[in-house]
């Protein structure tokens, strides 16, 4: 009887099968599981079909690894309490517009290190069992894993978008974050994150906002309604910053205004609040950064122009 071939072999099928739903990874304990041995492994990554990521898992394929394999191999290479932590988990919960340079996976402090340049793989005294979800694709809650994303961001400002972002995108809720973070007792960002997140609990919805509600307490300027709802024939529609007792709104354009699906339904927008009469101020947010004296201006005379002034 002729011997059959790997790919042919109900053990190599039920490798393909369970691999397919990881990102063509499996892990050693996987293969061995399915009854691959240490040899046969051996001789596919020898026959260039299969090649090693690390020593702890193999990709099945022999190209280039797709995101979530990226991610499965790095939780096979933390060892079997590793998981997917700060900004990765995010992206693996569904963020986008968040580059990370390696994909960041935690173990518990005492943890066995496997150093892997393609991975950031650290131990964290944050670390808790109950923290992970372990259905799937190993990671850590989103509240969590967006708080952990915030302390460990590079600088303040990138702490700050990675929290707008998931409350923006809708990963994590704006509540549940500031809920987590009353579990961080030392750290040298933590009122600046009590800070952010009481801006996004009070309604704020970009980067932008976040900014000018700032400026505008400290000029002395009357604190607007944020994500107020209008109505008109094409339905609804929110204003980042209104003041409607004096008829003034301020559109705070970020980068993704300039993204083409957004063109359109923002002049429509911005026409249906000219055509009920009020006065429309844009800032860009590059403009917020380098001339934010100029547009507070502009927002001061709007005010007084619509009947306030500094006694009111």
């Amino acid at each position: 009887m002729p011997r059959q071939v790997p790919y042919d072999d109900d053990r190599f099928v039920a490798a393909r099968d369970l691999a397919a739903d990881q990102g063509g990874v499996l892990s050693r304990p996987q293969l061995y599981g399915v009854g691959i041995t240490r040899w046969e492994i051996r001789g596919q990554v020898r026959g260039h079909r299969w090649q090693l990521i690390g020593d702890q898992c193999v990709h099945l394929e022999n190209g280039h690894l797709s995101p979530e394999g990226e991610q499965w191999a790095a939780v096979f290479h933390g060892g079997p309490r590793a998981c997917l932590d700060g900004g990765s988990a995010l992206v693996a919960a569904g963020l986008e517009r968040y580059t990370l340079e390696r994909v960041r996976v935690s173990v518990p402090r005492g943890a066995r290190i496997r150093r892997h340049p393609r991975f950031d793989i650290r131990q964290t005294r944050r670390w808790a069992e109950s923290d992970i979800i372990r259905v799937g694709l190993p990671r850590t809650r989103s509240a969590t894993a967006a708080i952990r994303a915030a302390l460990w961001a590079r600088t303040d400002r990138e702490a700050t978008y990675v929290l707008l972002l998931a409350v923006q995108q809708r990963i994590v809720a704006a509540r549940d974050i500031g809920t987590e973070l009353l579990r961080v007792r030392r750290d040298k960002r933590r009122l600046l994150l009590h800070s952010v997140v009481n801006e996004l609990l009070d309604g704020a919805q970009s980067l932008g906002e976040i900014d000018i509600a700032t400026l505008l307490r400290r000029r002395g300027l009357p604190a607007p309604a944020r994500q107020a709802v209008r109505q008109d024939r094409r339905g609804r529609y929110y204003l980042d910053l209104s003041w409607p007792d004096y008829r003034l709104v301020v559109e705070i354009d970020g980068i993704h205004h300039a993204w083409v699906e957004n063109l359109v339904g923002d002049a429509l927008r911005h026409n249906a609040v000219a055509l009920d009469g009020d006065t429309v101020l844009r800032v860009p947010l590059l403009g917020l950064r380098l001339q934010p004296e100029a547009f507070l201006d502009q927002i001061e005379d709007g005010l007084r122009a619509g009947g306030w002034s500094l006694a009111a």
